[in-house]
C-alpha cells in the first residue's frame, strides 16, 4: 500500500528539523558576512553560495549528538595562472584564525568548520569566466530556497530574472509578477564548472555544484516532488540498516537513486519500490564480477561518482539493496494496511507510524483520519520536502 499519510509523517521525523535549518542559514550567513567585511578578502570574492544535500533538500536530520552541516561554495576572483591550489588556501588561514581558531581543519579541497550547532564545509573555487562572474550574485545562485520551499518549489529556475521568496518579500506585487514571469520565458544558463583546489593532485579540478542542484529540483518536478522524498528515505534505511560498506554513501547513493527513479511516480511508496527494483536489476552483472560502476557527474560528465567504490562494496551493497527491494514489493502490493505497515516498518524502523490496533483497513488506501484506518497520531507534520572532503 501507498499509505501516503503515514508517509507523511515518517518524512516529517526524518527530514532536519527546524533548529537545523535555522543553524544552516546562521552558519552560512555569519561567514558570508565575515568574509564581505574582512579587509584581506572581501576584494577577490565574488559571491557565497549554500550547495550540498542541504540545498537539494536531500538531508535527512544528524543522526544523535551529530551536528547539521552545510557546504558553502565561495567564488573567488583568483587567477589559476597566479595561484596554484595550495596558495590560494594559504590567503584563507589568516581569517580562518581569526574568527574560527582552533574550530577548524584544513582538509584536500576545504576547511571543515567544526561550530557548537553546525559544520561548515568552506570551499574555494578559482575565479569563473568574466561572460559568467555577475551571474553568481543573482537570486537563483545564492538564494538559499531548495525544492521543499513553498511557492519556490514551483517556479526556481536557473535564469537571471527569478527572485527568491526573501527578495519577493520586499518588492512590488506587480515587480514580482513580472520579474517571475519574465523568469518563466528566459532560457537557463549553461554555466561553465567551477575550479576547487586540491592539494593532492596539487591541481584545480572541475565540480559544478549548480548543475547538480538545477538536476535535482528539474528531477523533483518530473517525479511530482516525490524524488526528494524517495532520496531521503532510502537514505534512513541505509543509515540504520547497514553501517558497512562505507561506500557508498552520501552523493554517490543521491546519484544513484535520480539514475533509477522513473519520471512520474505517483507516491513516495511507488518511488522507493521502483527504484530498488531497478537497481537491483540494473547492477546485476556489476555485482555478481565485483566490479563498481561508472556513474557519470551531472555536469562534469569525465567525474565517476562512484569512484571511491569497490567492486567488492558494490557487491554487499547491491545485495542489501535486493533484500530491500523484496520487502519493499509485499509493502507495497499488500491491501492489509497492519501488513503494509509492519514491512515498511522493517525497511525504515520506529520512526515509520504504527498502524492502528485494530488493524482497520478504511479503503481508502489511507487518506482519510477517519475509518479506522490510520494511526491516532499526537501531531501530524507538515509534507515538503548534497561534501568536500
Amino acid at each position: 500500500m501507498e499509505l501516503p499519510s503515514y508517509f507523511n509523517d515518517f518524512l516529517a521525523q526524518i527530514r532536519p528539523q527546524d533548529n537545523h535549518v535555522s543553524d544552516y542559514k546562521n552558519g552560512h550567513r555569519i561567514l558570508r558576512d565575515r568574509l564581505k567585511a574582512d579587509e584581506a578578502l572581501s576584494s577577490i570574492i565574488v559571491a557565497t553560495f549554500l550547495q550540498g544535500s542541504y540545498r537539494r533538500a536531500t538531508a535527512i536530520r544528524p543522526q544523535g549528538q551529530k551536528r547539521a552541516d552545510v557546504d558553502v561554495i565561495v567564488v573567488t576572483r583568483l587567477s589559476e595562472g597566479e595561484y596554484t591550489p595550495e596558495k590560494a588556501l594559504e590567503l584563507f588561514v589568516a581569517f580562518l584564525e581569526k574568527h574560527y581558531k582552533g574550530k577548524y581543519k584544513q582538509q584536500g579541497r576545504s576547511f571543515a568548520i567544526e561550530l557548537s550547532y553546525v559544520d561548515l564545509d568552506l570551499v574555494i573555487t578559482s575565479a569563473p569566466s568574466e561572460s559568467e562572474i555577475g551571474i553568481f550574485n543573482s537570486d537563483s545562485v545564492i538564494s538559499d530556497d531548495t525544492p521543499e520551499t513553498p511557492e519556490a518549489d514551483e517556479d526556481w529556475r536557473l535564469v537571471p530574472s527569478w527572485i527568491s521568496l526573501e527578495t519577493r518579500s520586499i518588492v512590488s506585487f506587480s515587480q514580482k509578477n513580472f520579474r517571475l514571469d519574465t523568469a518563466s520565458t528566459q532560457p537557463e544558463w549553461k554555466l561553465s564548472p567551477l575550479r576547487i583546489p586540491d592539494l593532492d593532485t596539487e591541481q584545480w579540478q572541475d565540480t559544478h555544484p549548480l548543475e547538480q542542484i538545477r538536476w535535482t529540483w528539474d528531477k523533483n518536478r518530473r517525479c511530482n516532488k516525490h524524488y526528494i522524498n524517495v532520496v531521503k528515505s532510502l537514505k534512513w534505511w541505509r543509515r540504520i540498516n547497514h553501517s558497512t560498506p562505507k561506500y557508498p554513501k552520501g552523493y554517490p547513493v543521491e546519484h544513484l537513486i535520480g539514475q533509477c527513479c522513473p519520471d512520474e511516480i505517483k507516491s513516495v511508496a511507488e518511488g522507493i519500490t521502483i527504484t530498488l527494483e531497478t537497481i537491483a536489476k540494473q547492477y546485476q552483472s556489476y555485482a555478481d564480477l565485483k566490479l563498481s560502476p561508472t556513474l557519470p557527474d551531472h555536469g562534469v560528465p569525465s567525474h565517476n561518482v562512484f569512484k571511491r567504490v569497490s567492486g567488492e562494496d558494490f557487491a554487499e551493497f547491491h545485495s542489501q539493496v535486493c533484500e530491500a527491494a523484496e520487502v519493499a514489493r509485499l509493502a507495497y502490493d499488500t491491501k492489509d494496511i497492519l501488513t503494509s505497515v509492519q514491512y515498511w516498518q522493517k525497511l525504515f524502523g520506529n520512526k515509520f507510524p504504527d498502524a492502528p490496533p485494530n488493524n482497520g483497513n478504511s479503503g481508502n488506501g489511507g487518506n482519510s483520519p477517519k475509518g479506522g484506518g490510520y494511526t491516532p497520531r499526537q501531531g501530524v507534520s507538515q509534507l515538503g520536502g548534497g561534501r568536500f572532503a
